[in-house]
């Protein structure tokens, strides 16, 4: 499973190092953001229409973002 980013592109994403990461939950069995660790996030055009698909590994540290692979 993975978090759906409101991010247009990865290089969008990166820029937003250092700040809150928008997202949307997609699980049924719990929340998979973390506040501080790593987790998957994506970009999924025809499911939040536009932009580019995209997948990162995104890493949190205190609730904001450390870094984006």
């Amino acid at each position: 499973m993975m978090l759906l980013t409101g991010y247009a592109s990865k290089k969008e994403l990166k820029k937003c190092i250092g700040k809150p990461l928008q997202f949307l939950e997609t699980s049924v069995f719990g929340a998979e953001y973390k506040s501080t660790g790593s987790f998957v996030g994506a970009r999924i055009p025809h499911l939040l229409g536009g932009g580019r698909e995209f997948f990162a590994k995104i890493t949190m540290k205190d609730d904001l973002i450390a870094e984006v692979k």
